[in-house]
């Protein structure tokens, strides 16, 4: 593949082709491919811009496994070195059809590789792994090396450590060393791609919707949530029953009080009833009310829920969770507007708009026999489902502030931030607690954070911190059969590629740099269906 830079570009577009690349010590893919490549082969890794300059470390704070290597990268010469060896390597690729040069560092006298991070065809830099042998002969280079680095000034200790490090790759070994340095470039142009999207989406919202990140007490500008606000619109104006779905934690009792502060009934009765708090017994008496002396304890007559609610809202959370004998009463109320108080011979209408919420798949309690089909066809008039924190990631920057500012509200002192590092690892990790799950965690890192003003990831939940790396590097392994870990690392990009895509094997395809048909092969390998996937 010839590399093509494009000379003149505007402003614009080197825009585009920027890569943040402070944020690669952190990514979980990157540091374990660098991982397999030092235990393996006593390699280490650096990164350059397209000029050859060294990015993504601290070169004051970085400790490599070859001492030699630390102590060039730390050095101004050292770094003019690399600088130089890179540009001439994309030079002689420019003019080949090469994808990547294996050469000899002269400074030092050991081989690097260096391989071309490219985007739309443009370099946007290199990916440069250092200390190795391609040529099984190369005893007679060890006296090279020694003089060399001892006039850059390096100790015998270093030197002889620097020697022991460095092995000869035969020509079975250099393949899997060449594939796992592509895929770290490719890594690197993934993670690019994906972050810039999530931004571009972000500023298309930001064009489309204005500044409306926020309906009632809800706060999103995601597509999803988009759409709940545009169905919320809709419905201000009607008396029909409303069914909310949802995962735990994603705010449903918010939408039935966005729903009934937003009708006609505003100014009457909002009432909350979970229905999984009572059994049996106790929910008829809570929602129905009684008369005195219907049962033990009964001393005096009690008004339920319903009458309570009467011209207003009643919200029934946990609808899932009641019985098929309270789904029959319940039914009545919805069916007729009348219900029996416990005791009573007499039934009380009341004019109470229904809005029930459930975690549960009530359709297919209705295909098992556990929840009564004409009750659910009563409740499903209007469904809003709501969309779980990983259908959402783009919303948690503005959840993010809105959790801090809150806490800045009611506890005062100086206002927190959020790192970039931070919020990658909040975007990592899948949320199986929603939103709710997501105000406890800032609540926790600003309790820990102390008088911190900056929010470190380090500070995050372990359950946090470690979701990405199972998510995106489950199977690799610094130790076994390099193929087994090689196919492992496979699985995983197609696996995550499958998910960013929304499975378009197309798209995945061409940012692998494999065909179709091969991906759909590996698909069918790795038993990544998309069914399988979704459970």
């Amino acid at each position: 593949m010839t590399i093509k830079v494009s000379i003149l570009l505007t402003v614009t577009e080197r825009t585009i082709l920027m890569i943040n690349w402070d944020e690669f010590e952190h990514i979980h893919v990157i540091n374990k491919l660098k991982q397999i490549l030092s235990a393996w082969w006593n390699i280490d890794v650096v990164f350059t811009d397209e000029r050859g300059m060294l990015k993504g470390y601290d070169s004051d704070k970085v400790t490599f496994s070859n001492p030699a290597i630390t102590a060039l990268v730390r050095k101004e010469a050292g770094q003019q070195s690399i600088a130089e060896l890179v540009t001439k390597s994309l030079d002689d690729l420019r003019t080949s059809q090469n994808r990547f040069s294996l050469r000899k560092w002269d400074m030092v006298g050991f081989d690097v590789g260096v391989f071309p991070i490219m985007i739309e065809n443009d370099c946007v830099g290199t990916v440069v792994a250092m200390g190795f042998f391609r040529d099984s002969n190369f005893t007679s280079r060890l006296t090279e090396i020694r003089e060399r680095l001892a006039a850059f000034g390096m100790s015998g200790e270093v030197i002889e450590k620097c020697l022991g490090k460095l092995k000869f790759l035969d020509d079975q070994e250099r393949a899997h060393f060449n594939e796992l340095c592509e895929l770290v470039a490719q890594e690197i142009v993934t993670l690019h791609l994906e972050i810039s999207s999530r931004e571009d989406r972000i500023k298309e919202l930001n064009k489309e919707l204005g500044n409306r990140f926020k309906y009632d007490n809800m706060i999103g500008k995601s597509k999803p949530m988009q759409s709940l606000y545009a169905l919320l619109d809709k419905i201000k104006g009607a008396d029909s029953t409303v069914l909310v779905q949802g995962e735990n934690g994603t705010g449903k009792e918010l939408i039935a009080k966005s729903i009934h502060y937003n009708s006609h009934r505003k100014d009457k009765p909002f009432i909350i009833q979970n229905c999984s708090a009572f059994n049996d017994n106790l929910l008829e008496s809570e929602l129905f009310g009684h008369v005195k002396g219907s049962f033990t304890g009964a001393l005096k007559d009690k008004k339920g829920l319903f009458e309570m609610a009467d011209k207003g809202t009643f919200f029934l959370d946990e609808i899932g969770d009641t019985s098929p004998q309270m789904q029959v009463k319940l039914l009545r109320v919805l069916q007729e507007g009348t219900f029996m108080p416990v005791g009573a011979t007499e039934s009380r209408k009341v004019d109470v708009r229904i809005v029930a919420a459930t975690n549960r798949n009530l359709k297919e309690m209705v295909e098992q026999g556990t929840f009564r089909e004409d009750l659910y066809y009563r409740l499903n008039v209007i469904n809003i489902r709501v969309p779980p924190m990983r259908e959402r990631k783009e919303d948690i920057p503005f959840l993010v502030d809105f959790f801090l500012n809150k806490i800045h509200d009611q506890q005062g002192g100086p206002k927190r931030q959020i790192t970039k590092r931070a919020l990658e690892k909040l975007y990592d990790y899948p949320w199986p607690g929603n939103v709710r799950e997501l105000q406890n965690e800032i609540e926790r890192l600003c309790v820990l954070s102390g008088d911190e003003t900056k929010l470190m990831a380090e500070l995050l939940s372990p359950k946090v911190l470690e979701a990405g790396e199972k998510n995106k590097v489950q199977g690799s392994r610094l130790q076994g059969k390099l193929k087994d870990a090689l196919e492992d690392l496979e699985r995983e990009m197609i696996r995550e590629g499958l998910r960013r895509t929304g499975w378009n094997k197309s798209k995945l395809a061409k940012e692998l740099g494999i065909s179709r048909a091969g991906l759909i092969m590996k698909v069918e390998k790795y038993g990544l269906d998309k069914r399988k996937l979704a459970r």
